[in-house]
């Protein structure tokens, strides 16, 4: 069964309802973040009408919560983890060793010097 979700979700890893709650924000987000700067540059707009900026700020604050890029937490994509995340491979600390060690992350090697 979670292979079927896997596949609808386009996710990799590990699954469960905060790694899919997260896909989800960041699916939101991306989706409504053109219309989040529109309304932030006519609110920013002193050259338009008073009320025309303050209908727009109105609608962004009624705005739903996962629209906003606040809402998105960097999650381990191979164990669900929202802890010690390595941004430019989107990996826990822990994945990141065993993947690094076995050689699965091209361009990582263990130091020694």
């Amino acid at each position: 069964m979670s292979h079927f979700r896997s596949k609808i979700l386009d996710l990799g890893g590990f699954i469960n309802p905060r790694v899919v709650r997260d896909h989800t924000k960041r699916k939101v987000f991306e989706q409504f973040e053109p219309e989040r700067q529109a309304l932030r540059y006519v609110i920013h707009n002193t050259s338009l009408p008073q009320r025309v900026r303050a209908q727009a700020q109105l609608q962004l604050a009624s705005m739903h919560a996962y629209t906003r890029s606040t809402q998105i937490k960097n999650r381990c994509v191979a164990g669900g983890v929202p802890r010690s995340v390595i941004r430019a491979f989107r990996l826990g600390r822990y994945q990141f060793r065993q993947q690094a060690l076995a050689g699965e992350l091209p361009g990582v090697k263990k130091a020694s010097w």
